[in-house]
């Protein structure tokens, strides 16, 4: 852990104390990634069980989790722990289910109407990790919106322990928040077996989830694959960056660095802050919490590279943030929600000094699966539309056609696509014959002038 003065630092020692911890051999990472997709891809179910024998040290006698074991779940936790389970599923589901759209319709020219309207994608696939902390947290965050979305088939992989079931608490989560279909398989082969189905695992368009480096490779290799399915988004080691002027109290920084730190040996934790007392007392505290927490392997690889960075004043600090654009960024500062307008990268925000990241990782309602790695400067957050299609409607009617339709011509000729053109010039060819028969007079009717009374007798 390091407490460096920004304004002392070279533009070269600035990018250094921003460097996140680099990642795994991507090349190896990816290599390996392929050839467990390539494996399960070609012998389905056994692969899975092979592959979790391999890295979870235990081959389970089923895949899938059976009515039983969920009951046994539900045993396993107290009635404590089930309620705090089941309040945050609501407030999760109350957040969510604000965010479906509404349908759209627009009459963007007379006789042209254009609707939009969404649908949930078909089949969901959702990967929740269970590596050195088994995460229901991660459960609720897709299982809830996956339901509201109304996906007609969901379903969720999870590694099993070395006892061979599948974490209590996840499948507590996932049942209660509407999934019923588990498997317990982790890792790449997981997100190959959800991408591409196997006799058991059905097949699912799109994928969800955290996870380590081969899973992350994994989403990415069934995301370019035409046969594969859809990734939701990019994510990567967590990370957290707190904002804080003199009114932080170091205690409350030092635990939410630590919340983040204790995630992996790579987790990156980053204070900027405009008080040189401040970052002293945050590194003391940081230190003494560290002693009294249960993860201390990982703590004591992650505080190595975590920085306190000093600025002269929090214009600095938002330019630092935005550039670095966090997973979570917390603003421990005074009047929080003054200086939000100039958060423009950032997965989640966090405002004041009563507001820890923990409770958006686990209750307060927003998704806490967030872009990291930087991609927070172009992505967001997982929400309800990420589960959803939007489907476009149009409507044209012969007046609409008449109206707009030279206008695509002329563009269809500028881009020398004349069956685009043609495409239109026939259906006003069609309007003008219609109007011309229309208008011609009948040949059966009598002239105007005609005497009605040649030809009587």
């Amino acid at each position: 852990m390091r407490i460096l003065d920004w304004q002392s630092l070279s533009a070269a020692q600035r990018e250094e104390a921003l460097r996140r911890p680099a990642q795994r051999d991507a090349a190896a990472v990816t290599a390996a990634s392929r050839d467990i997709i390539d494996t399960v891809r070609r012998e389905g179910d056994a692969a899975l069980l092979t592959l979790t024998e391999k890295f979870d040290g235990v081959r389970p006698s089923s895949l899938h989790v059976t009515p039983q074991e969920f009951d046994a779940a539900e045993q396993a936790l107290t009635a404590v722990q089930t309620a705090a389970i089941e309040r945050a599923i609501d407030n999760v589901r109350r957040f969510h289910a604000a965010q479906m759209p509404a349908s759209l319709r627009v009459e963007t020219s007379p006789g042209v109407v254009c609707e939009r309207f969404s649908v949930p994608i078909r089949a969901v696939g959702l990967y929740v990790p269970a590596g050195s902390a088994p995460l229901p947290s991660t459960a609720i965050m897709l299982a809830v919106p996956a339901a509201i979305a109304a996906c007609p088939v969901r379903v969720l992989c999870t590694p099993p322990s070395r006892k061979g079931a599948a974490d209590p608490a996840v499948l507590v989560a996932a049942r209660k928040a509407g999934i019923e279909q588990v498997f317990k398989v982790g890792g790449a082969q997981a997100i190959a077996a959800m991408a591409y189905g196997t006799a058991t695992v059905p097949k699912c368009d799109k994928v969800f989830g955290p996870g380590n480096a081969w899973v992350t490779a994994a989403k990415l290799l069934v995301s370019q694959d035409p046969d594969g399915a859809a990734a939701d988004l990019p994510a990567g080691v967590t990370e957290v960056m707190v904002l804080a002027d003199d009114s932080a109290r170091a205690d409350f920084v030092a635990a939410d660095l630590l919340a983040q730190a204790e995630h992996s040996p790579d987790a990156q934790s980053l204070l900027v802050t405009t008080s040189a007392p401040l970052a002293e007392e945050v590194a003391w505290q940081v230190r003494a919490q560290a002693a009294n927490l249960s993860r201390g392997n990982i703590l004591v690889e992650s505080i190595a590279h975590m920085r306190l960075l000093i600025v002269d004043g929090l214009e600095t600090a938002f330019r630092i943030a935005n550039d670095y654009a966090p997973e979570h960024l917390l603003l421990e500062i005074r009047e929080p929600r003054r200086w939000l307008g100039r958060v423009s990268a950032a997965g989640a925000v966090f405002l004041g000094h009563w507001s820890p990241e923990s409770l958006g990782d686990y209750c307060s309602g927003p998704n806490h699966t967030l872009p990291t790695y930087g991609y927070a400067k172009a992505h967001s957050g997982l929400s309800l539309e990420d589960f959803q299609k939007r489907i476009t409607v149009q409507e044209v009617t012969p007046a609409g056609l008449a109206d707009i339709g030279p206008t695509a011509q002329i563009l269809a000729d500028l881009e020398g696509l004349d069956a685009h053109a043609a495409a239109v010039t026939v259906r006003l060819a069609a309007l003008d014959a219609e109007a011309c028969s229309a208008s011609a007079p009948s040949a059966a009717a009598p002239p105007d002038n005609a005497d009605s009374s040649v030809g009587a007798a």
